[in-house]
């Protein structure tokens, strides 16, 4: 079998300009602009508390909190949740 030599030469499309649409004919024109007092509203923020959870990883469980903390891997769910709550009381 012989090769594809009588395919049309063609330009790498890094070297072809990308056409921009303009500004009007962007989805994005139709959102509405946020108001100056819009910016004022914040969300609230995270609680400065300890709040834990449990995750599990394939066949191993563990405590997370929002400070950062992680426990380390269990296969008992129990004792996952043990470590948490030594966490929160420490």
């Amino acid at each position: 079998m012989d090769p594809h030599s009588k395919a049309p030469l063609t330009l790498p499309l890094a070297t072809l300009p990308l056409a921009t649409p303009p500004l009007a004919a962007s989805p994005l024109a139709t959102l509405p602009l946020p108001r100056a007092d819009a910016r004022a509203e914040r969300p609230a923020p995270p609680p400065t508390g300890h709040t834990t959870s449990t995750t599990e990883r394939g066949s191993f469980c563990l405590a997370l909190c929002t400070c950062g903390w992680r426990g380390p891997a269990r296969r008992s769910r129990d004792l996952a949740r043990k470590d948490a709550t030594l966490h929160t009381a420490g």
